[in-house]
């Protein structure tokens, strides 16, 4: 399993350099969380293409960078992120209304696609558009509501989306990854790897002030056994 910071629990007056830092400690993908101050409970706003164009100039074309859009438009402007360097766009099953024709364009605009669901919707909004996706997103937490704890009851969602993608693989079809997001820790780390996830995003459990990266990142690799 690969880790993938979020960057919301960075000092962004030092985000460059906090991100050279998770590139120098060996991580070469980041999770760019996007809210747009309307569709996620808290109303956050965190940041847009701009930005996310910054890291992409700082950090060059060798790290591959997702946008997680946990905005209310995603299918009027996925194509301010692929301008923005993006690597994958990932977006909520739950406020789109297209998810065929937002794949296809993704894809002909030569960026990679990904779905995510909430905690509490059913994998059958998601399973019949997973041949044609490259990643799908499960969320741990609720998106937006601060203070969360990992939720455990989405191992079914993770190991059913695992083996329909397993059996995909085995058809000749798309090696689709899964992915995990919310609350993951160096406690929980080796209990996510066991269900088949192939990337967890690690937000506080990465970058925060108790130590440096490198060491977080060792911790739960370690957890692991990796």
């Amino acid at each position: 399993m690969e880790i993938t910071p979020s960057i919301l629990t960075a000092d962004f007056s030092k985000l460059g350099e906090t991100l050279e830092d998770a590139v120098d400690s060996g991580i070469n993908w980041m999770h760019m969380d996007v809210m747009d101050g309307n569709w996620v409970i808290n109303k956050t706003i965190t940041f847009g293409p701009a930005l996310i164009r910054s890291i992409r100039d700082r950090l060059g074309p060798d790290v591959f960078i997702d946008c997680h859009l946990m905005i209310t438009n995603a299918e009027e402007t996925w194509s301010q992120y692929v301008d923005s360097g993006v690597d994958l766009v990932i977006a909520h099953i739950e406020a789109i209304e297209d998810p065929a024709s937002l794949i296809t364009s993704l894809h002909e605009a030569g960026c990679q696609a990904g779905l995510v669901l909430n905690p509490d919707t059913s994998t059958d909004t998601i399973l019949p558009y997973l041949a044609d996706l490259d990643l799908v997103l499960v969320m741990s937490v609720v998106p937006g509501k601060g203070g969360q704890s990992f939720m455990p009851e989405v191992e079914d969602k993770v190991r059913e989306f695992r083996e329909a993608i397993d059996q995909q693989i085995n058809d000749g079809g798309r090696a689709t990854k899964l992915m995990i997001d919310g609350g993951i820790k160096h406690h929980n780390a080796a209990m996510v790897a066991g269900w088949g996830v192939d990337l967890a995003v690690v937000g506080s459990g990465l970058i925060n002030d108790k130590a440096s990266i490198a060491e977080n990142l060792a911790e739960i690799y370690s957890a692991i056994g990796i």
